[in-house]
């Protein structure tokens, strides 16, 4: 039941040495403070770190040819070789845990200043040759049109993609891209559509030219030849399995040494992921221990505080004690009071942390790369600190409301 006079003793006690008041709230306040801020910035690193990756899914591994070094059938050791078409199919067949494997092709434009023209605009923009699964391994946001599908694949088609930057570049404002014509490296292609890739990562940019890859191995005379392909593993498969599986595979249709390790070069994309987020990970973690340090030393400056008040009105808790009022009564007087000044501190701090927080996004929104990205503190994570406030500041009340249920009341009345 809520006590008025109980509470009016507490407000008078705290305001009677304001200064201490004030100084030993401003521990707890701090702390709390510093705990939120901090996590709210470390929200921000991942959030900026999650927007670079854009959707790439984590569960992939690229793989690529190297020289031989080790001699097999015949064949001598730093013989150099190629993926082909037909490596994609059988890996699709042959091995049940992969998802989408795509041939990621790049076009060369020999030393020339320029490789894109319309009209009397160019430019230089990074091409290469996909294909639909790609934008599911290292996905774009498609602003108008399509992307290249299945049919451009099997008719050779001469389309593409183009990013923002080349939209920019190679028209105006008013001028819409889809069915006009860029000339790329000397040949026309018909725009399909314009996207803008969800990561920065896997060559993916904003002045990307992309167009079926098996139109390029065409143009640029590489039959049906690649060095370079992405596939991701289904749910619940592991990457590293998957790349022994397809190493094992191609070692086979490519007479490879079983091995002959260093033949492909391959990188588990998935290992990385867990090892950045695994890092982020440990850094929420350290966050929540520097936090939790500072907050704890504002909880044991309450607890001293504490003390000095129970020392203070000695004499007031003997004459207490001396008309009838029980040891829990005394305890609760000095527990309420140490929860209340940590509560009440406590989320003044949390209401200036989440500030700061919502300030330092509010200052990054526009900038071009920004290093923390919409940072904010999590409700839950708000929820768990005042729980925690309430837990530390009974126990910072404890150990005074102890010692002072242990004074005599005769020894209390004497007490100057």
């Amino acid at each position: 039941m809520f006590d008025l006079d109980k509470w009016h003793e507490i407000t008078s006690a705290l305001k009677k040495n304001k200064l201490r008041t004030i100084l030993t709230g401003s521990g707890v306040m701090f702390g709390i403070l510093i705990l939120v801020t901090l996590l709210g910035l470390g929200q921000g690193f991942q959030n900026n770190l999650k927007s670079s990756l854009g959707n790439m899914a984590t569960n992939s591994t690229v793989f690529w040819t190297d020289k031989t070094t080790i001699p097999y059938e015949g064949l001598a050791r730093n013989r150099r070789f190629s993926f082909d078409n037909t490596d994609l199919i059988a890996m699709k067949r042959s091995i049940p845990a992969i998802e989408n494997v795509a041939p990621d092709i790049s076009a060369w434009s020999g030393g020339a200043t320029y490789n894109t023209f319309r009209k009397d605009k160019k430019g230089k923009f990074s091409i290469k040759g996909t294909s639909p699964e790609m934008n599911k391994v290292v996905p774009v946001e498609v602003w108008s049109g399509r992307f290249i599908n299945d049919n451009d694949l099997k008719e050779k088609r001469k389309v593409i993609t183009i990013g923002p930057r080349v939209v920019d570049l190679m028209f105006e404002d008013d001028e819409e891209p889809l069915g006009q014509y860029l000339k790329v490296n000397g040949i026309y292609f018909k725009i399909i559509g314009t996207v803008k890739p969800l990561s920065q990562g896997m060559g993916m940019s904003d002045d990307l030219v992309q167009m079926p890859y098996t139109t390029l191995q065409q143009i640029y005379n590489r039959g049906d030849k690649f060095n370079v392909f992405m596939a991701t593993a289904k749910v619940g498969e592991s990457v590293e399995k998957l790349e022994d599986d397809i190493i094992s595979l191609l070692s086979r249709r490519h007479k490879i040494h079983p091995d002959d390790k260093e033949a492909f070069g391959h990188f588990n994309i998935a290992k990385l992921f867990n090892k950045i987020f695994g890092l982020f990970n440990s850094i929420g973690f350290l966050f929540w221990v520097i936090g939790f340090g500072v907050l704890m030393t504002g909880i044991i400056g309450v607890s001293n505080i504490m003390l000095v008040v129970v020392k203070e009105r000695t004499r007031e808790i003997g004459v207490k004690r001396a008309i009838g009022a029980k040891p829990s009564a005394i305890i609760s007087q000095i527990v309420t009071e140490a929860v209340f000044l940590t509560t009440f501190s406590g989320f003044w701090g949390l209401v200036l942390g989440v500030l700061i927080v919502e300030g330092i996004g509010k200052a990054t929104v526009g900038s071009e790369n920004p290093v923390i990205l919409n940072p904010y503190v999590d409700i839950k994570v708000a929820f768990i600190s005042l729980a925690v406030l309430v837990v530390f500041g009974c126990i910072a009340g404890l150990l005074p409301a102890q010692k002072a249920i242990r004074i005599k009341p005769v020894d209390a009345l004497r007490y100057e």
